[in-house]
């Protein structure tokens, strides 16, 4: 896994028509994505296993690692690569537990370093901050300033996440503060169609070449 990356995540409004989920999924990770997180609020929980496989199957033939939003219990039924929890979305021991080792276990911190430390010391993998520009997914999160990213780069070694509101136009700012990682939901996939999403992820991409 590459240390800079982009994490693709999928919006809700796709989860119902598994064909187009699958061709965009495909084309985020044929423009470079290198992590592909299964967000789904509103599925129920057949069509949300159905789902969360043929996305398991397009990352292994695409060499991306799958990652399921809030559901543990998932991740560990279909062999996922890992999970993402919110801060009331259970506990990361738990996970770990369920999960193994090798798993990659995501925490939401919004801008709370002191959230960031506890859930690494519960053996989170990586920690997320924002949002730091508007976001559609979640319009009424609390904002976080980039600096955030710039102390949580001085404090821990994981990889550290920037999530909310990222755009090919704001990205080099988050990574010039210190993120790894840049998560994109509808400014990757907000067109929704396949050639637009893969151009996106390359645009994205590109700010990973640049100097921090």
């Amino acid at each position: 896994m590459s240390r800079r990356a982009l994490y693709a995540v999928t919006p809700d409004g796709l989860a119902a028509d598994p064909q187009r989920l699958s061709e965009a999924c495909a084309a985020a990770i044929a423009g470079g994505a290198r992590l592909l997180q299964y967000r789904d609020k509103k599925s129920p929980p057949d069509r949300k296993r159905r789902n969360a496989e043929a996305l398991l199957a397009l990352c292994r033939a695409q060499g991306a690692r799958f990652i399921i939003n809030d559901d543990a219990a998932l991740a560990a039924a279909i062999g996922a690569d890992g999970v993402h929890l919110g801060k009331r979305d259970g506990a990361i021991e738990a996970a770990r537990s369920l999960l193994g080792p090798a798993a990659l276990i995501g925490a939401s911190c919004a801008s709370d370093l002191l959230h960031a430390e506890r859930v690494l010391a519960q053996g989170a993998s990586y920690v997320a901050f924002g949002r730091f520009f508007a976001s559609t997914t979640k319009p009424d999160a609390p904002p976080a300033a980039p600096a955030v990213l710039s102390v949580a780069r001085t404090r821990f070694k994981v990889p550290i996440c920037a999530i909310g509101g990222v755009t090919p136009d704001n990205g080099a700012l988050l990574l010039a503060a210190g993120a790894d990682w840049l998560a994109a939901v509808d400014g990757l996939f907000g067109r929704g169609d396949p050639a637009d999403i893969e151009r996106r992820a390359r645009t994205y991409c590109a700010l990973f070449e640049q100097p921090r």
